[in-house]
This record gives C-alpha cells, sequence and structure tokens, in this order.
C-alpha cells in the first residue's frame, strides 16, 4: 500500500475511533447523571486534549460531538453548534500543542462562550447567559482540565515508554 493511502487511512480510522469513543463517553456520564445539569461534568470532552498527540482528533471530537447531540435527543441549535465549538477547541488545542498546560484553554472558552447561547435560545434556559457561562466553564474546567490533563501525562508517560521499547 502506498504510504500516503496509508497514512489517509490510519488518519480516517483514528479519527473514527475518536468519535465513537467520544459517543459512548458522553453515553456513560448521561447514564451517570452528571453529563446534564447546572455543571455537567462530560468525560467525553477530555478528548478534546488528543489534538496534542494527533492531528485525526480534531475530527473526530468534532464528529463525535455531532453524533453525540444526535443520539442524546440535542435540540437542532445544539446539534449544529456544539460541534463548531468543539472544532474551535480542537483546533486551539492543537495549535497550543507544545504548550501542555496552556492547551486545555481553547476547548474551555469556546464552550464556555458558546453553549450558553445554546442553552437559552435552544432549551429556553432561563438562567442568564453570564450565568451559564460560569457553570458551563466549571463544567468545561472539571472535564478538561482535571480529568483531561491527567489523562495527557497519563499518555505521555505511556508513550515515552512505549518509545523507549521500540
Amino acid at each position: 500500500m502506498k504510504r500516503s493511502v496509508k497514512n489517509k487511512t490510519l488518519f480516517l480510522c483514528y479519527g473514527a475511533i475518536i468519535a465513537a469513543l467520544y459517543v459512548v463517553l458522553t453515553l456513560l456520564a448521561n447514564l451517570l447523571g452528571v453529563g446534564s445539569g447546572v455543571i455537567q461534568v462530560r468525560f467525553s470532552e477530555m478528548l478534546c486534549l488528543l489534538p496534542i498527540f494527533l492531528p485525526a482528533a480534531i475530527p473526530g471530537v468534532t464528529v463525535g460531538c455531532f453524533l453525540s447531540a444526535l443520539l442524546t435527543g440535542a435540540v437542532w441549535l445544539d446539534i449544529l453548534v456544539g460541534p463548531i465549538a468543539t472544532l474551535i477547541g480542537a483546533v486551539g488545542t492543537y495549535l497550543l500543542r507544545k504548550h501542555k498546560w496552556l492547551a486545555p484553554l481553547p476547548p474551555i472558552l469556546s464552550n464556555a462562550l458558546i453553549i450558553p447561547f445554546v442553552l437559552a435560545y435552544g432549551y429556553g434556559a432561563e438562567e442568564a447567559i453570564p450565568l451559564m457561562m460560569l457553570t458551563v466553564g466549571i463544567g468545561e474546567v472539571l472535564s478538561i482540565y482535571v480529568l483531561g490533563m491527567l489523562f495527557v501525562c497519563s499518555a505521555e508517560r505511556y508513550l515515552k515508554k512505549w518509545q523507549n521499547q521500540a
């Protein structure tokens, strides 16, 4: 198989696996009751840090967000705008990949600034948009900075061991 075809196939496969994992983690958070409410801790959001290691994670988390919104019965505004917020965050993470502790900021900020408008106009939420920016931001910090950075640090350790063995 030609190298470019193999690389494209791997890129597509990695993206698909990440999208599927995003959906599974979203459904798990919903099942456990932490994926909705005033402060939402979505395990799938930690995957927004995968662009640090893998560019295929950008379309992977975007498609995963879209599919999750479809499968969980989200309103049309959430189905359209949620993946855009995730895409912006994932691209920002990729651009900051060399600055591990800054890389989580784009997905946190994009979701904290965009999703409250989706909640207000898509779901008719009664809370004020600034309050929702705060609560969504807290949930994103928990999901991305706390869980995501634990994941990134663990993955780095594993990757270093794997590279040393190769």
